[in-house]
This record gives structure tokens, sequence and C-alpha cells, in this order.
């Protein structure tokens, strides 16, 4: 390959106040074909993961960063040689008939045919694997050391003890940044938790009477996090300590409600912000919603959709919690964490029922907010959810 015509790949700008990425992974191989526009590799900062796709279809022919390494924007990464595609399927070679085979030979396909890499084949003495056990995928049938891990994992149940190996992983940018918050919050602020239950039968009643229209209409699903973010911001509007952040010696209060949604992204959890929540409808919550959560697991979250918030929903449920207490996100003063709904038997007018529960904790920062609010303003959410006709009524 002419090196002359081979295009940079380059790490773009993605953000004023960004100046060096984490590599995440590469998604193609070195030597590898990939075509115009298909992602070549992730990378990561501390607030957003992205990928860069292929400015050309080509060879990628040199990695210049590996996976766990840091570039700086504009740095070359890697190369692409410009190529057509290769064709789709080409005919298997023949095989040599079996009386083509000079006797005491093994055939050319046999394990032992390919050469044994170095690593390969210190891996294999380590493992104890007779030479020519191990098929080789690499070039011409060469036996690599990804080839010997896998065999040698193949024959763990009948090796006594098993292989007992690590594995040291760089943290990347996000899960670095999610530590240091995490831990700011615990040593800076004082948090303090209180718990309530609610009643979802009347959400779920109101969801199945308007679940098909409302599809229909809106092309979503009618959700439970609509009817939480709703309740919420009702709940600031008459506890707004709750929306209000410290500055110092400062209290900084907010006249609107930018409420951050906790989704489990591809490299770690991550909060995109629902801006001007208190103007948004059901429909607009649940379409916004449904948008981050594709962004999320595809990793392309921009930075400004993961910025700012003045108050955050988390839900273990949706993994099976059935109680926790969430951490805030700084700086802000509160968190509210849903959880799974289960059948359970509550007293109702002097009588045992089974009523779908849900535990609701509200993680507050004891220095901005006083008890008597917090407790309030979660009394006010469980009342809201209990009976949702006053969040379409606003009363």
């Amino acid at each position: 390959m002419n090196a002359k015509n081979e295009i940079e790949v380059k790490v773009p700008a993605v953000g004023e106040s960004i100046s060096e990425v984490f590599i995440g992974e590469w998604h193609v191989k070195e030597g590898s074909y990939v075509t115009a526009d298909a992602n070549i590799v992730g990378l990561e900062t501390d607030k957003a993961t992205f990928d860069v796709p292929a400015a050309v279809g080509g060879i990628l022919t040199r990695i210049l960063k590996k996976a766990g390494e840091t570039a700086t924007i504009g740095e070359v990464i890697g190369f692409i040689q410009p190529a057509e595609a290769p064709a789709a399927s080409k005919p298997a070679p023949t095989a040599p008939a079996a009386s083509a085979v000079p006797a005491g030979t093994k055939p050319a396909g046999s394990p032992s045919a390919g050469h044994v890499m170095p690593a390969a084949e210190r891996m294999m003495a380590e493992n104890k694997l007779p030479a020519g056990s191990v098929q080789g995928s690499g070039p011409g049938g060469r036996v690599l050391k990804e080839d010997v891990q896998k065999a040698a994992q193949s024959q763990t149940p009948a090796r006594i003890g098993g292989l007992r190996e690590t594995k040291t992983v760089p943290l990347s940018p996000i899960r670095q940044t999610i530590a240091q918050r995490l831990v700011s919050a615990q040593q800076t602020a004082a948090l303090l938790t209180t718990f309530n239950e609610v009643d979802m039968s009347e959400v779920k009643k109101l969801r199945e009477v308007y679940r098909d229209s409302f599809e229909k209409k809106y092309g979503i699903k009618l959700g439970f996090m609509s009817f939480f973010v709703r309740a919420v911001v009702s709940g600031l509007q008459q506890f707004p300590a709750l929306n209000a952040q410290m500055s110092g010696k400062s209290l900084i209060h907010h006249n609107y409600c930018d409420i951050g949604i906790a989704v489990g992204g591809g490299k770690g959890l991550v909060v995109p912000v629902l801006r001007n929540a208190e103007t948004m409808s059901f429909a607009e919550i649940e379409q916004a919603i449904a948008v981050f959560g594709g962004k999320a697991k595809n990793n392309q979250l921009t930075l400004e959709e993961l910025e700012g918030g003045t108050f955050t929903i988390t839900n273990g449920g949706v993994y099976g919690s059935l109680l926790s207490t969430p951490i805030v996100n700084p700086p802000q003063s509160g968190v509210l964490g849903m959880h799974g709904i289960f059948d359970r038997p509550v007293a109702l007018n002097g009588q045992v029922v089974i009523r779908p529960m849900m535990y609701i904790a509200l993680t507050y920062d004891h220095r901005v907010v006083d008890g008597r609010e917090a407790v309030s303003f979660l009394k006010h959410v469980k009342e809201m959810i209990e009976d949702p006709t006053r969040l379409i009524l606003e009363v």
C-alpha cells in the first residue's frame, strides 16, 4: 500500500473545555476493512462518550493510540488506506483428497499446521497444552495468544483449581468522574435520606385505560417516569429549597425545574437533563426520556444534554431494587429514588388488602433543606402519584 494516500484518523473537537480524550475501544482491528461512515473507535471524556466514523472506506492500516491511552484534540490516532470493499464472499479452497495426503503426515488444515507465535507458545507451556492441540486463527493458520486462551478455558473443568487470571483495566474518564462526584457528595454535603411508600394502583389503572390511545397518538408508551417527573415538579414548586443549590455562603434558587433522569449507558450511569420540565407534557417527557435512553445505550449523548440539572430522579426499580439510598448529584440538593413495584399486604380502611406498592426515597442536603421540607416534599409526591388526576388538573 502507498502510505502517501493514507487518510488520518484524528480526535475531533468535542467541546470548548475538553482538551484530552480517553481511547475507549477500537471497533475495527488493524488490517481490517471499514466502510465509509462506519464507527472506527470510541472516545471518552469525563462527561460523555462518542464514536469516530471513518471518513472513507478502506483498510485501517495503523493504530497509533491503543485502548486505555489518552490523546489530545486534533491528534492523529490512526490511518486508513482508501480501498474498495472486499468481495462479499470467496470460494472456499478445495481440500486435498484423502489419498493425496502422505501417510504419517497431517493435513495442512490441522491445528499444528500454523506457526505458533512466541507469546502463544509461552502460554501453551504455562497451561500444559501439547503442541498441535490449538487451532490457529491468525493469518496462515498462525496460533495466537487468544487461541491458546480459548483452548485453555475450554479445558478448565478438567483442570484442578482452574485458571487464575487478573486483568487491570484503567478507569475511563466517565468512571473517574462518577467516582469523584460520589465521594465529593459524601464528604462535602450533609446527606440524609427519608422514605415513604406509594400505592401505584391508580397510576396503573390510568395507564391501562389510556395505554393504547396514548401510544397511537404520540408514538410512545406511557410510562411511570412521566408521572413522577410531573409529581416532582409540583413538589419543587411547593418546596423550592429542594430546587436550590449551595454556592459558597449563598443559595442559588431556580425558578425553573431542570430534571436529571439517571439512565444506564454503555459506559456507566449518566444523567441527561429535561430542560424546563415544568412546561413539558406527559408525551414530551416520555419522548425525551426515550431519546435519552437510546443515545445512552449507543454512547451518543452530548455534553449539553448532560450538563446542569436542578434535581435528579433515579429508578433502581428497573433493575429489581426494593429499597436504596440514592446519592445527590452535586451541586444539587436532592435526588428522588424510585424502586420496584411489588404486590404487598397493606392496611386499608381497617382491612388487609393486596396493593402494588413502591418504596420511594429522598436523599437531600441537610445544609440546604430542613427535615420538615424534605418529608413534606416526599409526602406530596406520594399523594400526587396516588391520585394522578391531580397532576392533570394541577391541584
